[in-house]
C-alpha cells in the first residue's frame, strides 16, 4: 500500500506542478472561444465548466482505465509506474494540447488539426484512420457494459437485449444536440463512476491488503510472460489509463463548449489525471485479486463483479458496477458523435439540421453494426477487434504528439517542444515494435525486440532532427 499511496500523491502533485508548466508553455489568454463565436445550438454552445469536466472525463474514460488497468496489473508493479508517469508526462500533456489547439482553431476535429501541421496527405490518412477507430470504439464499447448489465438484471434481459438498448442510445446521443442527452445524463453517470472510485479507494485503506511494492520487484508476472513481454505489450494494454489517442478525438467536442481558454488545464489535463487515478485504483484492486485468486481468471468483467460485491456489498456493488458500465457507454456515444463531426468537417456539411446529420450517421451506424456483429460472433472476433483497436488507439496518440511537437517548434521559443517530443519518440517506438512482434501484426517474435526498438527510436529521432534543422534554416 505504500507504493499505491506514493503513486496517488504523485498524480495529484503532477497536476499542480507539471500541469502548470504545460499551461505556461501554451499561454491561454482571453480571446473568444468557438462556443461564443459560432453558437449553433447543436455542437457549439457554452456549458458550465464543471459539466464540461464531467463530460470530458466520461468521454475519455471508456473501459481503458478499468479493464485495461486490470489486464495491465498482470504485468506486475511496472504497471504502477506506467500509469503514473504516462498520465503526468504523456497522456495529460497530449490531452491538454490537443484540446487547446482545437480551441484555438475554431473547434476543429483532430484530422483537420493534424493536417495543419503535418500536411494534407497526412490529413487525408487521419480522416479515414480516425473514423475507423471511432467505429471500432463504438463496437468494442458495447459488449462489455451489456455483459455487466445482464448480470444485474433478470435472465429475460440478456446480453442481446442490453446491446440493442445501448446501441439505440448511441444513435440518439449522436444525432441530438449535445445538451439534450449528453449534457443531462452525464452528471448522473459521473456520480456513479466517482462513487465506484471513491468506494474502492476507501476499501483499499480499510482492508489494507498486503501488496507487492515497487522496490520488491519489477519482474514480469504475466501468466504468459514468455510471449508477452512488458515492452511493448504493457504500454498497449494500459492505454486510456496512461495515454490514449482516442482522447484527442474527444477534446474538440468540449473545446466547442468552453467559455474561456483558462479553463483548459482543469478540463483537459485534470480529466486525464483523474482517469489515471481510476486506473491506479483498479490496477491495485486487480493486484489484490490476482494475489488471492491467481491469474487463472483473465476476464476483467469477472474481477470487477467479484471485487465490487466482496468489498462494497450488494447495494454498493450495484452502484459501483453501474459506474463501470457508464465509462464505456459514455465513450461509445461520443465516439460516434466525433465520427459524425469529422465526416461533416471533411464534406463541409452543416450540422444544424437533422437531415444533414442523418446523411452522415446512417452509413456510419450501418458499418458499425457490421463490426459489432463480427465482434459478437465468437470470443475470437471480439479479441481481434480489441487488439486492433488498442494498437490503432496508441498509433493515433503518436500522430497527435508529433503534431503538437511541430506546433511547439513553430510557435514557441526554446526547447519547450521537448514536453511532447520525448513522449512522441517513446510511443513511436512502442507502436512500431508492437505491430512487428504481435500476432495480429507481422508476428516476427519477441526475440528481435532489442534490435527493432533502437532502430525505430533512431529513425524517428533522425526524421525529427532533419525536419527541425530544415525548419530552423528556413525561419
Amino acid at each position: 500500500m505504500i507504493t499505491f499511496t506514493l503513486c496517488l500523491l504523485a498524480l495529484i502533485i503532477g497536476y499542480f506542478t507539471y500541469g502548470k508548466l504545460v499551461e505556461r508553455i501554451f499561454k491561454p489568454d482571453n480571446r473568444q472561444t468557438p462556443a461564443l463565436v459560432h453558437p449553433d445550438g447543436v455542437d457549439y454552445m457554452v456549458l458550465p465548466t464543471w459539466k464540461i469536466f464531467m463530460i470530458q472525463f466520461l468521454n475519455i474514460a471508456g473501459v481503458g482505465p478499468i479493464f485495461g488497468a486490470i489486464m495491465g496489473a498482470m504485468f506486475g508493479t511496472a504497471s504502477y509506474l506506467w500509469i503514473v508517469l504516462g498520465s503526468i508526462f504523456a497522456g495529460a500533456v497530449h490531452d491538454y494540447f490537443s484540446g487547446m489547439l482545437s480551441l484555438r482553431n475554431d473547434g476543429e476535429s483532430l484530422p483537420e488539426i493534424v493536417g495543419r501541421y503535418l500536411g494534407k496527405s497526412t490529413k487525408q490518412i487521419m480522416r479515414a484512420f480516425t473514423v475507423i477507430l471511432m467505429m471500432l470504439v463504438g463496437a468494442v464499447f458495447v459488449a462489455s457494459p451489456a455483459g455487466l448489465l445482464a448480470k444485474l438484471t433478470p435472465e429475460s434481459l440478456d446480453v442481446t437485449f442490453w446491446i440493442i438498448v445501448i446501441f439505440v442510445y448511441y444513435i440518439l446521443a449522436t444525432l441530438l444536440p449535445i445538451d439534450k442527452i449528453i449534457g443531462k445524463v452525464y452528471p448522473l453517470f459521473a456520480i456513479a463512476l466517482i462513487f465506484m472510485a471513491l468506494g474502492l479507494l476507501t476499501m483499499l485503506y480499510v482492508n489494507a491488503p498486503e501488496l507487492p511494492e515497487l522496490w520488491d520487484t519489477l519482474e514480469n508476472t504475466h501468466p504468459h510472460a514468455e510471449t508477452t513481454p512488458i515492452f511493448p505489450m504493457m504500454f498497449i494494454t494500459i492505454a486510456c489509463g496512461a495515454i490514449s489517442g482516442f482522447h484527442a478525438t474527444q477534446s474538440p467536442l468540449m473545446a466547442r463548449c468552453m467559455r474561456s481558454e483558462r479553463h483548459g488545464r482543469p478540463i483537459f489535463y485534470g480529466a486525464m489525471i483523474t482517469e489515471g487515478i481510476v486506473a491506479l485504483i483498479w490496477a491495485t484492486v486487480a493486484t489484490y485479486f490476482f494475489h488471492e485468486n491467481g491469474m487463472g481468471i483473465s476476464d476483467a468483467s469477472v474481477v470487477v463483479f467479484d471485487i465490487s460485491k466482496e468489498w462494497l456489498g450488494t447495494v454498493g456493488s450495484i452502484l459501483a458496477i453501474l459506474g463501470v458500465v457508464a465509462a464505456p457507454i459514455t465513450s461509445g456515444d461520443t465516439a460516434f458523435r466525433s465520427a459524425r463531426l469529422i465526416v461533416a468537417d471533411f464534406l463541409n456539411f452543416e450540422q444544424k439540421s437533422m437531415k444533414s446529420r442523418l446523411y452522415i450517421c446512417v452509413p456510419i451506424f450501418f458499418l458499425a453494426s457490421g463490426l459489432l456483429l463480427y465482434s459478437l460472433r465468437d470470443a475470437d472476433g471480439f479479441q481481434v477487434i480489441w487488439r486492433y483497436f488498442a494498437w490503432a488507439n496508441q498509433t493515433l496518440a503518436v500522430f497527435t504528439l508529433w503534431t503538437i511537437t511541430v506546433w511547439l517548434v513553430q510557435e514557441k521559443k526554446g526547447y519547450s517542444f521537448l514536453v511532447t517530443f520525448l513522449p512522441a519518440l517513446f510511443m513511436t517506438t512502442v507502436c512500431a515494435t508492437y505491430i512487428c512482434i504481435a500476432p495480429e501484426g507481422f508476428g516476427i517474435g519477441k526475440n528481435l525486440i532489442p534490435i527493432l526498438s533502437p532502430v525505430f527510436l533512431i529513425i524517428a529521432a533522425l526524421w525529427f532532427y532533419f525536419w527541425y534543422t530544415r525548419h530552423k534554416a528556413h525561419s
